[in-house]
């Protein structure tokens, strides 16, 4: 009877144990499988092209996580106005954001370098936004600028993910705009840096969110207004036909944000999965953005948009100006004049 009960008491113990190591050699692909959910929202309104295409990134993160991944996207301002993204993510109101980073240049003065000051995304040759894009994403990842701007946001709570490229800025304006009297005293919506950059060029620099432009531009509270190419698709030009040629970038990056205590939640496979989706982002928004440019060739095709195209006293006082503002920049953060020293180091290679 004794030996019947040790029998009986050994063979519980066992399966205890068994099942306690079917418990541990388990939970590791329990908590693998773990389904994040996350909200993105862009500063961008719907009809953007770049916001519209962020259903790309959702779907390719869960993808590539195996259903890990389940992001939700919103256009501005569908959780938080545009100007308080910054905000909202730190807090986690929102896990991820997608915009550019002039917004908060006044929290984070480098984020107008990786925004790009005036001229310092300009690609000499007659190179498309795709070359234009690949020559920055180049100087963003392959000379430390991208890790330079990863530990600068962590300071604020942020993850840098990836950059994308909005293709060139596009300026369309209710008048023409061919020279520098005729810049004198326009109201133009622009970003960052750029408003005091159109102060120096006579005009006037002056921000509204991008959802209220095209009223803005049609009952003249603003004159002109600087975009990408989805001000095409937004229908500007119906208000605003004239494209200005001249004095800006040929390619405008954009980030993708994350939460920190958001992404340290992540495994490293749903890390590795959000870094794939943005990198596909990133080529999947410049093939559209080829589209795009054709469709507003044809715009001009049919007299529906003007080329409106600065003269080279006006482009040699934009210049000007551009590289004076650097300078002010630079002087005024050790971190924003360690990024500019970077891209002049860049720009140096191009061709």
């Amino acid at each position: 009877m004794k030996s019947r009960k040790l029998f009986v008491f050994g063979s519980v113990i066992l399966t205890v144990i068994f099942l306690a190591c079917l418990w541990v050699d388990n939970s590791p692909a329990l908590a693998a499988g773990e389904v994040h959910k996350l909200r993105i929202q862009s500063g961008y309104p719907r009809g953007d092209i770049s916001m519209e295409l962020l259903k790309n990134f959702a779907e390719s993160a869960e993808k590539r996580s195996k259903g890990q991944l389940k992001i939700s996207v919103f256009a501005a301002p569908e959780i938080v106005p545009w100007e308080q993204l910054f905000e909202a993510t730190q807090k986690g109101t929102l896990e991820m954001l997608h915009s550019i980073a002039a917004i908060w240049a006044g929290i984070l003065p480098v984020a107008e370098v990786e925004f790009g000051l005036p001229y310092a995304y300009n690609i000499p040759g007659d190179k498309d936004i795709v070359q234009s894009g690949a020559s920055v994403r180049s100087f963003f990842l392959d000379t430390g600028f991208a890790d330079l701007l990863r530990a600068e946001y962590a300071k604020h709570g942020l993850y840098w993910l990836d950059m994308h490229s909005y293709g060139k800025i596009i300026t369309l304006a209710s008048k023409p705009i061919r020279n520098c009297d005729e810049i004198k005293g326009k109201k133009i919506r622009c970003e960052g840096s750029w408003q005091k950059y159109y102060d120096m060029v006579g005009a006037r620099g002056t921000w509204i969110p991008g959802e209220e432009s095209y009223m803005g531009l049609k009952l003249g509270t603003i004159d002109a207004s600087q975009w990408d190419v989805s001000a095409f698709a937004l229908k500007w030009h119906e208000v605003a036909p004239y494209w200005v040629i001249g004095g800006q970038n040929d390619v405008v990056p954009g980030n993708i944000l994350i939460n920190m205590k958001s992404w340290n939640a992540l495994p490293d496979e749903s890390k590795a999965a959000l870094k794939g989706a943005a990198e596909e982002y990133y080529h999947t928004l410049l093939e559209e953005y080829v589209k795009m440019m054709k469709d507003a060739d044809q715009l001009v095709k049919e007299g529906k948009v003007i080329r409106s195209v600065l003269d080279d006293d006006c482009e040699r006082k934009h210049a000007e100006a551009a590289y004076k503002l650097w300078d002010e920049i630079g002087a005024q953060d050790a971190v924003a004049a360690k990024a500019i020293q970077m891209q002049k180091e860049w720009r140096k290679t191009l061709k």
